[in-house]
């Protein structure tokens, strides 16, 4: 009784071996394919496409002028948290839920020769980071436009 237990116990070990064991034609198959579709990839990036020539299309300019009076300002009851003081027009350049993100970006500033300071906005729960601080709109307004370069989100805020 044991030795055919032990029999059909080895060749249903054997048969699950050889069921498992992988076919070389598969394989075979596979590299065909990868080798066809290579041929075909080689194939078009030897062919120079043919490109018609354009002609120029006349160049217009167009001269943007910043309207100081059109330019958008936030009005926000803010306080000062770190530095020294903001004017009436400030040019906000980051918002943060963290204060510890808001530092971060204040360092920044700083190192690149800015007096960027913290202000906190109660009502909405935000720390705003200031990059400048203008007492009049004209100057708050060339100073964003300068910062929206590396800061395309900047913005201006007039304190209450």
């Amino acid at each position: 009784m044991k030795k055919s237990i032990v029999l059909c116990a080895g060749l249903c070990i054997a048969l699950a071996f050889t069921g498992c064991k992988s076919s070389e034609s598969a394989y075979k198959k596979a590299y065909e394919k990868a080798k066809a579709q290579e041929s075909v990839q080689t194939s078009a990036q030897t062919e120079a496409p043919v490109v018609a020539p354009l002609t120029p299309a006349p160049v217009t300019q167009t001269q943007v002028v910043d309207n100081v009076d059109n330019a958008t300002v936030r009005t926000e009851d803010v306080t000062v948290v770190s530095g020294s003081g903001l004017s009436a027009f400030s040019v906000v350049v980051g918002s943060f839920g963290l204060k510890a993100n808001a530092e971060g970006l204040q360092r920044t500033l700083q190192s690149a020769g800015y007096g960027a300071q913290i202000a906190y906005n109660s009502a909405r729960n935000m720390y705003r980071v200031v990059a400048t601080t203008h007492a009049d709109k004209a100057s708050a307004v060339a100073s964003r436009n300068q910062f929206r370069s590396k800061y395309p989100d900047a913005w201006l805020l007039y304190k209450k």
